[in-house]
């Protein structure tokens, strides 16, 4: 009986060209696995071009839920973003996609699982990394560092490869935007933006949404609800996260918010460059803060902003399955219990815009925070709390002063 390898399969030409490539070099069974996490349409037909380019079965798992409430929205809550700009969509799709994988290759009892993930790129080590602290005895296949077996270069090269082995697909030559997309966001490189001194073409780009400039010339308001961290409606209207995140993204894509045009430092020491368009995450990250901002007090605060940080290297690096992302996440959860309200913001040609937050929960105390005198303050106590605040620059003034008087 010959051994089982799980591909990870996107229906791709890469991932099509792989499957003859496979059983010719290795003589497995090919079983393709696609794991969704909000692709929608590019999911359509791909039984039939895994079964035409010589898989045995194809497992279409969709995780979307899992993917929103298990890895989308710890991420949230810590504010995880990634060089102060990148929200981390294909960082937390790649170990939810491992997990997956594993489970289909024990399901099927293979012994190896093969990614089409590049040599240059973080995704190998995120989806390695992965396979690695979940299935250590499973073998990974990489075929784009195997360069002595993987002898393709270009989309020719793959395309004629097919062909030669019986395989005709619709697929041509030309070359576009390498993409990747999720219901968190969907990713750009290639084309212009491998040069940084070029402005992104937005009319050929954007997928998700229009550009600030193209939106309406009319605001809207939205209201969001949390319950512990977690969104619960948009509008009055009770959704999973999910939905919540797909409603989001139609309202931030029309007003043209969460566009965000970045060079990154990949894990693997080199820079790229590449256009996110993240809408949904983008005004659910905005609207946790906002609440936040109002129950969070402020020694919590700074420490959890350096726990988002934390988290954001982490998931990058694809260090998801790991004793110290599991500790960073359950501080992030501790500080979630009273993260609890309603926040309203506008949306207007890419900003969104504050327009009032409410929680019970809420530190905000008006008699303190207004310029009246009231109960809990009485501003002669500032007087003690500078002197000793600022005892440290008073001695060391002092002591600069004296060693300068005696030179």
């Amino acid at each position: 009986m010959k051994e089982k390898v799980v591909l990870a399969y996107s229906g791709g030409l890469d991932t099509t060209a792989i499957i003859p490539w496979l059983k010719e070099n290795f003589d497995y069974e090919v079983i393709c696995c696609c794991i969704d996490c909000g692709q929608g349409e590019e999911l359509d037909g791909l039984e039939e071009r895994a079964k035409l380019s010589g898989a045995s079965k194809l497992y279409i798992e969709n995780i979307i839920d899992e993917f929103c409430d298990e890895y989308i929205v710890p991420c949230v809550q810590a504010n995880a973003v990634y060089e102060n700009k990148y929200l981390l969509g294909t960082s937390m799709a790649r170990p939810a996609i491992a997990k997956t994988l594993v489970e289909v290759a024990r399901k099927e009892g293979a012994t190896a699982i093969c990614h089409g993930a590049t040599g240059k790129g973080n995704d190998q080590i995120r989806f390695e990394l992965g396979i690695k602290a979940l299935a250590p005895d499973l073998k990974i296949i990489a075929p784009w560092r195997m360069t002595d077996v993987w002898t393709m270069q270009s989309r020719e090269d793959e395309i004629e490869y097919c062909k030669a082995h019986g395989i005709d697909l619709p697929f041509d030559a030309s070359h576009s935007y390498s993409r990747d997309r999720n219901l968190w966001h969907i990713s750009h490189e290639g084309l212009e933006l491998e040069d940084p001194a070029q402005e992104p073409n937005y009319d050929n780009l954007l997928v998700l949404g229009v550009s600030p400039e193209k939106a309406p010339d009319e605001g809207e308001y939205i209201t969001m609800t949390f319950e512990k961290g977690i969104p619960t409606s948009v509008n009055g209207e009770k959704m999973k996260v999910s939905e919540i995140i797909t409603k989001l993204n139609e309202l931030g894509g029309k007003h043209g918010i969460g566009i965000v045009d970045i060079v990154e430092n990949r894990v693997v020491g080199m820079k790229s460059r590449g256009v996110y368009e993240t809408p949904g995450g983008t005004i659910l990250m905005e609207a946790h803060q906002q609440l936040e901002e109002l129950v969070l007090d402020r020694a919590t605060m700074e420490v959890k902003k350096d726990m988002g940080n934390k988290l954001a290297q982490i998931v990058y690096e694809g260090k998801w399955f790991t004793p110290l992302c599991d500790a960073v996440k359950a501080f992030v959860a501790s500080t979630q219990e009273y993260v609890t309200g309603e926040v309203k913001f506008k949306l207007y040609k890419g900003n969104i815009i504050k327009a009032g937050t409410t929680s019970p929960y809420s530190l905000y105390n008006e008699s303190l925070a207004s310029f009246t005198t009231g109960d809990l303050y009485d501003h002669h106590d500032a007087d003690g709390f500078i002197t000793l605040f600022g005892l440290p620059l008073k001695v060391r003034a002092m002591k600069m002063a004296e060693v300068e008087a005696n030179k």
